[in-house]
């Protein structure tokens, strides 16, 4: 299966449409990780309205991917969705909690190299 590399138009309206609707695709990798970092998928899902967008990557290897910055119940968090436009879907890639080893105080901007 060959899949189109289309990016949609407005990254994160496309991927809280897609949350919203079901329109989701767990990888077994998110599984297998979500389960041994105690991310539960209501996170994911409950948490729609805080996405925001924080780092792009239109090249990616099977689709263009957005790394997605969230926070619930005041627990801040990180999902990749890999964007599936011709499909009408996203999918999960992983989830993780961000460490302050990689990442500034607000945990959305990348720490850099020393």
């Amino acid at each position: 299966m060959t899949l189109n590399r289309i990016l949609p138009v407005d990254p994160l309206e496309f991927i809280r449409r897609c949350i919203r609707q079901g329109k989701i695709r767990w990888t077994y990798h998110v599984n297998m990780r979500m389960k041994g970092r105690f991310i539960p998928r209501q996170m994911i899902l409950e948490s729609v309205t805080n996405y925001e967008i924080i780092d792009e990557y239109p090249k990616d290897k099977y689709l263009p991917s957005y790394l997605v910055y969230s926070m619930f119940q005041n627990h801040v968090f990180h999902v990749p969705f890999a964007a599936d436009v011709e499909g009408d879907n996203v999918r999960v890639v992983t989830a993780y909690y961000p460490s302050l080893d990689e990442w500034e105080e607000d945990l959305k901007t990348r720490r850099r190299p020393l």
